[in-house]
């Protein structure tokens, strides 16, 4: 790379949690959990299963309490939703990123500032202006 190209990249502030976990969205299930445990274990319902319809994301809590399972088994589908929405959002942002950055190289520029020559190119269009106009502000020689 050049030792004067420098690369500029305009992007908006990362967006706040913009999903919601709703109801109508969860589908739950209770089961009968498998291993050891005895008679209890094997005749009651207490294993919870939550999936997001969604993202097809599923959580299972399978403690001894039906009631503390749910409350557990929802914490961990909003974890892992929030995990799955975050890391979809730092994609699109790369990939936004990446389109405005290019490769970096000296291919990609846009316009020339060489200041021995007192000289604005602008390589899109072909324009050169001179670099004092520039500086005051007067580019629409530029676009």
């Amino acid at each position: 790379m050049h030792t004067s190209t420098v690369t500029v990249a305009v992007l908006g502030p990362p967006a706040a949690d913009a999903w919601v976990l709703r109801d109508a969205d969860i589908e739950v299930f209770t089961t009968r959990d498998s291993g050891p445990g005895g008679q209890h274990r094997n005749t009651t319902d207490s294993c919870v299963v939550m999936r997001h319809k969604p993202t097809g994301i599923e959580a299972k809590a399978s403690a001894k309490s039906q009631h503390h399972n749910r409350r557990l088994a929802r914490e961990l589908l909003e974890a892992r939703v929030a995990t799955f929405y975050q890391d979809k959002a730092e994609v699109d942002r790369a990939g936004c990123r990446r389109q405005q950055l290019g490769s970096g190289q000296r291919g990609d520029k846009v316009r020339t500032y060489r200041e021995r020559d007192d000289l604005v190119t602008d390589h899109r269009t072909g324009a050169k202006i001179r670099m004092g106009l520039v500086l005051e502000g007067h580019i629409e020689g530029l676009w």
